[in-house]
C-alpha cells in the first residue's frame, strides 16, 4: 500500500461494515492506525467478548508485524503457544486469525485491520478481502491452504 491514513482507515471499517452486512453476519471490527483505534464498530449480535478477541488479535499482530491467523498457524506446525514461545499471556494475545497488518510502502507496519465474530478463518479471509479491495488486487491465486 502507498499510503493509509485516517480516512483511509474509516473508508477500510466501513467497507467491512457493508459486507457483514450483505452477508448477514455480525462481526466486531477494529482499524487502528499507529495503535490509535481510527475504527471501531461492534455490529448488533456481537458480544463484548468479541472486542476482546479483536484487542488480542490486534495485539498479536502490532507486537509480530504478521496476521493473527499466520501466528496460528506458525504455532500449530511447530508447537506451542504465543504463552509457551514467547512468554505472552494468553489473555492480552492471541493466535488465532482476523487480524491483519496494514502495511505502507517504505515504512512498514503502521496499523492492522481486525474482524471477529465469524470463524477464525472466516474473519481473516473478510479482512484480506476488505484490504485487497481498497488496494485494487486481486484475490485470485490466493488461498488459505
Amino acid at each position: 500500500m502507498k499510503h493509509f491514513n485516517e480516512a483511509t482507515a474509516w473508508a477500510l471499517g466501513v467497507r467491512l461494515r457493508e459486507m457483514a452486512e450483505a452477508r448477514g453476519v455480525a462481526i466486531t471490527i477494529e482499524v487502528r492506525l499507529a495503535k490509535e483505534t481510527v475504527f471501531f464498530c461492534a455490529m448488533q449480535g456481537t458480544s463484548p467478548s468479541n472486542a476482546d478477541w479483536a484487542r488480542r488479535k490486534r495485539n498479536t499482530v502490532e507486537l509480530l508485524h504478521h496476521s493473527s491467523y499466520r501466528a496460528g498457524l506458525d504455532h500449530a506446525l511447530n508447537g506451542g503457544t504465543l504463552e509457551s514461545k514467547m512468554g505472552l499471556p494468553l489473555r492480552d494475545y492471541a493466535d488465532h486469525g482476523g487480524s491483519f497488518p496494514i502495511v505502507v510502502a517504505g515504512s512498514g507496519c503502521i496499523g492492522a485491520v481486525t474482524v471477529s465474530g465469524l470463524p477464525q478463518r472466516e474473519d481473516h479471509a473478510m479482512a484480506v478481502e476488505a484490504l485487497a479491495e481498497l488496494c485494487g488486487v486481486s484475490l485470485e491465486g490466493l488461498r488459505l491452504d
